[in-house]
């Protein structure tokens, strides 16, 4: 858990001066706080209902977790109420867009699992820039568990591994009762995937006990 409130704009910014690719691009640097400031006033100006995961929803519980975008959970119906992010792609319930450069990635809650997170998975959070509503650990592992079978099927192994990395660490941060996790998916999930998840996180508890 970070010693002060973490700064969504200077994750923005530190992920972007790591990336070698920003000293070509021949662009002004972005104003990564004010950029966040505006988001988020945004978004409770027009009343959207959301909720912050992905990477940078982990920094609020575990250290070293990069990340160059934002995450959220939203409605379908709030994109329309936002004409200032550019959509780029939607997949199901899956949106990418754009606002002021910065790639904001949507989870929407017309997915069950994904309307469940934002309800009962979630809750506000400080942040350097005000209090902002974020995915709790249980959230997270939630949504990463969920991900990883199709991952998997996609033969996205290199993110597959992210994930499963992230809850690891999420595990190893928290005390988080995994079996009503696996529960909440076994209604939404292939018996078949909710059994290899078990395995999966009874391998990620047997590694971390294996030192102590």
């Amino acid at each position: 858990m970070p010693a002060r409130p973490l700064s969504i704009g200077e994750v923005l910014r530190d992920a972007r001066l790591g990336d070698l690719r920003a000293l070509f691009e021949g662009r002004e640097e972005y104003d990564f706080f004010g950029l966040t400031r505006r988001l988020f006033d945004l978004l409770d100006e027009r009343q959207v209902d959301y909720v912050l995961v992905g990477g940078m929803a982990m920094l609020q519980y575990v250290d070293g977790r990069n990340t160059r975008d934002i995450d959220l959970i939203l409605a379908p119906e709030s994109l329309e109420r936002l004409p200032e992010i550019t959509i780029s792609s939607r997949e199901g319930e899956f949106v990418r867009g754009d606002f002021e450069g910065v790639q904001i990635d949507f989870l929407l809650t017309s997915n069950r699992l994904f309307r469940l997170a934002r309800d009962e998975y979630s809750g506000v959070r400080e942040f350097a820039e005000r209090p902002i509503c974020c995915a709790t650990p249980e959230g997270l592992v939630l949504l990463k568990l969920f991900a990883l079978p199709s991952l998997y099927r996609q033969g996205d192994g290199v993110r597959a591994a992210i994930y499963e990395a992230d809850i690891r660490a999420l595990l190893t941060a928290a005390d988080i009762d995994t079996d009503s996790i696996l529960a909440t998916l076994s209604a939404e999930m292939l018996d078949t995937d909710v059994a290899e998840l078990r395995r999966l996180v009874d391998d990620i508890r047997a590694g971390m006990k294996r030192f102590q």
